[in-house]
């Protein structure tokens, strides 16, 4: 099974979408702060969340019973494909529904072997997998450049480490992470 979560007006052939509003007319109206899912345990091979995870998990507690669920329904190796916007952008910024900031140094709160390093390391990262039995690994993160930084970046003129500093400086220079997730379930907690 492949679920688009959050989907909004965003409905691929081939997906199962789901959506707390009934005007864009997914397959499943279902408010996805509410747990527990109706799917079964380890029946979801890809999930689609495109700028909908950021309106979700208004308080900790949800967040989390929200990454719990994802993790419950998806099979060993299921791939997340996620996009959310990037928290110093206006198009984060200006949306009153947003309600969580996610980046990838969130997601690897969740990843199994990141926690490991922390614990040898004595780290103060929250060891999320540990605590919830969980294991997300991040594959690949891109940044989606808002403009003029895309074309500088794209036509050489802004190096690598300019756009590093600008990011930490600047607002509105990312519009969007887009991240993929893998499920790792074969680890014992």
């Amino acid at each position: 099974m492949r679920l688009n979560l959050g989907c909004g007006y965003n409905k691929p052939e081939g997906w199962f979408s789901v959506d707390s509003s009934p005007a864009c007319e997914p397959d499943l109206v279902l408010d996805l702060n509410q747990t527990p899912w109706p799917w079964e345990t380890n029946t979801v091979s890809e999930v689609m969340m495109h700028h909908s995870l950021e309106h979700m998990g208004e308080t900790t507690e949800r967040f989390l019973a929200i990454m719990c669920e994802l993790y419950r329904v998806c099979k060993d190796e299921a791939r997340i494909s996620l996009r959310v916007p990037h928290p110093r952008h206006d198009a984060f910024i200006c949306d009153p529904t947003h309600v969580r900031i996610i980046t990838p140094a969130t997601l690897d709160l969740f990843n199994r072997h990141m926690n490991d390093r922390w614990i040898r390391e004595h780290k103060s990262n929250t060891p999320l997998a540990h605590y919830l039995g969980v294991d997300f690994r991040v594959l690949e993160t891109l940044k989606e450049l808002d403009e003029p930084y895309a074309t500088q970046f794209n036509e050489c003129t802004l190096s690598e480490d300019a756009l590093t500093l600008l990011e930490k400086e600047r607002n509105n220079v990312i519009l969007e992470y887009k991240i993929t997730l893998e499920v790792r379930k074969d680890a014992d907690f």
